[in-house]
């Protein structure tokens, strides 16, 4: 009767097992695999084009559909003239929400309001429509001349919320009321104080508004028209 070296024949064994396990998991295809499966939902369906309807779980029953008091309820005033102007623009543009838009917002009142202290022009410029960019220059400018400089620090944005919206056209409108918490001081030449505190925390209430044409693969918002009422 032939022997068996009892090692060989445990690592034979183990070796199929291995084998084995390695053809279940590499034979399966996962659906993270398919061709633009994690990718998919990132991706921006063109206007002129028609976006797949997600068809719901087995055992989900169908969301009911949204008064617009209950869609756009916590971002904008409950205004029937705001929610029309919201659905407008979110019917022109599938990408739209208005909570991205009002997060991209608040962080450009934080760098806008940064960049004219610090009469930073080339960052504004970037953030906004040239007829707004012109009254920020204009006096960034006047400062300038007048030897004074500007320190601003925004302690924080309390409150954004759009109160107008429309679509003239192709070009979507909405208007920001931000209330926010300001610490800024201007000095002459010689240092001294000439308008604001280094210590005083001031409310502001601003309103701005931002456009963008919905046709345009430039996602970005421009700030055009700016008002302050405080």
């Amino acid at each position: 009767m032939p022997e068996f070296d009892l090692p060989t024949v445990i690592f034979a064994l183990v070796a199929l097992f291995v084998a084995w396990k390695l053809r279940s998991v590499l034979g399966m295809r996962q659906d993270s695999e398919r061709p633009g499966g994690l990718l998919a939902p990132l991706r921006r369906v063109p206007n002129n084009s028609n976006p797949p309807v997600a068809q719901p779980e087995a055992a989900r029953p169908a969301p009911a559909p949204q008064a617009p008091a209950d869609r756009w309820k916590g971002v904008a005033e409950p205004d029937p003239a705001v929610w029309s102007g919201l659905d407008a623009i979110a019917e022109a543009d599938r990408s739209f929400t208005p909570q991205a838009f009002l997060t991209g917002a608040r962080g450009a009142y934080d760098i806008v309001v940064h960049a004219f202290a610090a009469a930073d022009s080339n960052t504004l410029r970037g953030l906004m429509a040239p007829e707004a960019l012109a009254n920020f220059d204009n006096a960034i400018r006047a400062r300038t001349a007048a030897g004074q400089t500007m320190t601003t620090t925004v302690v924080s944005i309390d409150n954004a919320a759009i109160v107008g919206a429309g679509l003239i056209g192709s070009t979507a409108q909405l208007r920001v009321r931000f209330v926010a918490k300001l610490v800024s001081v201007t000095r002459d030449e010689q240092g001294e104080v000439v308008d604001g505190s280094p210590n005083t925390v001031v409310d502001h209430i601003d309103l701005w508004t931002f456009e963008r044409d919905v046709r345009s693969r430039d996602p970005n918002w421009r700030l055009t028209q700016t008002e302050s009422e405080s």
